[in-house]
């Protein structure tokens, strides 16, 4: 059994019990110390001055009355007067520090024969001073130590502040490991298979930084979740039809060539459809980056399309050299050209060049166009066109698809109007600035 608290909220509380604890007998042995020195030199001017008054009453006193004048001055002065050769008493030289300073001050103010004598079992204290040809000693009571005599008002108030920064403490240590409490209810929620509530992002930045993080990462996870819901509402929907035209051509039994094609045409469908399911739910990242020429794989998609008779024309800028998932990126060109062909109208231009700043890829076509408010609608997973605009089927993917591969190159899709009527579809690569020689 250790007695260090395994939770960061007990940690927090005994770091803040240890901190005010430790402050709190630093100021009270520096308050009982600045006390000591101030009563030290309190004692000290009283005590010179009345031991200057004395030797001036001792220097004019009447030498026939000595004993008599001794007695009054000793009541007047509350204190014991005795001559330098009656003396009896025997005490010894002061040893602590703050004497020793008092013995300094009264030979500077009463002259170098002033001496001082310490009777500890009296609490006497015995000083020698010279009055005119005479030295006497004159004994007084020795002020109580400054830790017997402390106040019981000082030690209330320093317990209750004790009390108040420790209550402060216990609350503040709460109010900071909070907001922890609640991300590890959070993330007990996430692997439980429930996604809770996002959390709030306030508080101290680096709480508000995680949050956000953990907000992000259960935004994603609605995401995955979200698309595996329409992605298996999507098969039965978009391969439903097909399915339903090739059941009803085998029950009539038709022989005719145009049914078969028509047969060939759905099946060819269908198999392109569950292609685009399959490239909407594999995962990318496992490939690595590696530094390629996007040009060269822009052209080899390209040249696919012209030798099978369709009007793409490619005009290839100066690119660098970027970091590409080659597959996932011809999927995209290929998704992008097919786009164009399919609800576009040719011909459909390719353009790549690069500023100081990114990478850009086009994909332009010359059709009706898409109207601004449904850019953002038509990234969405099994998203499609009016069917007046596009007049063919699809799964809804392909853009989606591409919006994906973009996000994972860390890139931006963009679709615009195309100056004379169309769409341009751009992505834009983030370019490193090369260092140049000095």
């Amino acid at each position: 059994m250790t007695l260090w608290p395994r939770s960061l909220f007990g940690r927090l509380a005994l770091l803040l019990l240890l901190v005010t604890l430790i402050s709190q007998a630093t100021a009270i042995f520096l308050f009982r110390q600045d006390r000591a020195a101030l009563l030290s030199r309190q004692f000290g001017d009283t005590k010179i001055v009345q031991l200057k008054a004395l030797r001036a009453g001792l220097a004019n006193a009447d030498p026939k009355s000595t004993a008599a004048a001794l007695a009054r001055f000793g009541d007047a002065y509350q204190a014991r007067i005795v001559p330098d050769e009656e003396r009896r008493f025997i005490a010894g030289p002061p040893q602590n520090r703050l004497l020793v300073e008092l013995l300094e001050r009264l030979k500077a103010e009463l002259g170098p024969e002033t001496d001082l004598r310490i009777q500890p079992r009296l609490q006497l204290l015995w000083i020698k001073l010279q009055a005119g040809d005479h030295a006497y000693w004159a004994g007084f009571q020795l002020p109580p130590r400054p830790g017997e005599d402390a106040p019981g008002r000082a030690l209330e108030w320093s317990l209750i502040a004790l009390a108040v920064l420790l209550a402060s403490a216990y609350f503040f240590a709460r109010y900071l490991a909070r907001p922890l409490r609640q991300l590890n209810d959070a993330v007990a929620n996430v692997g439980d298979g429930r996604l809770p509530p996002p959390l709030p992002e306030t508080g101290p930045s680096e709480i508000a930084s995680l949050n956000r993080g953990f907000n992000q990462m259960l935004a994603n996870l609605r995401q995955a979740e979200d698309d595996r819901a329409l992605l298996l509402a999507g098969v039965s929907h978009d391969l439903r039809t097909p399915l339903a035209r090739l059941r009803l051509g085998i029950e009539v039994g038709a022989q005719d060539a145009s049914t078969h094609e028509g047969m060939i045409s759905d099946i060819a469908e269908m198999d392109k459809i569950i292609g685009q399911f399959l490239e909407f739910a594999r995962d990318n990242r496992e490939a690595p980056l590696e530094m390629r020429e996007l040009n060269d794989i822009v052209a080899t998609a390209i040249e696919r399309y012209q030798k099978a008779g369709n009007d793409v024309r490619f005009s290839r800028g100066e690119l660098p050299p970027l970091p590409l998932r080659s597959t996932a990126m011809s999927r995209l060109v290929a998704n992008l050209i097919d786009n164009a062909l399919r609800y576009g109208a040719p011909p459909v231009e390719v353009v790549t060049r690069a500023d100081t700043r990114s990478a850009v890829l086009e994909v332009s076509d010359r059709g009706a166009g898409i109207a601004a408010d449904q850019v953002e609608r038509l990234k969405r997973p099994f998203t499609r066109g009016e069917p007046a605009r596009t007049g063919s089927a699809g799964a809804g993917l392909g853009l989606a698809i591409v919006e994906r591969i973009a996000r994972l190159h860390g890139a931006t899709f963009a679709l615009l109007p195309r100056e004379g009527g169309g769409t341009c579809a751009r992505v834009s690569f983030a370019v490193r600035k090369a260092p140049t020689d000095s």
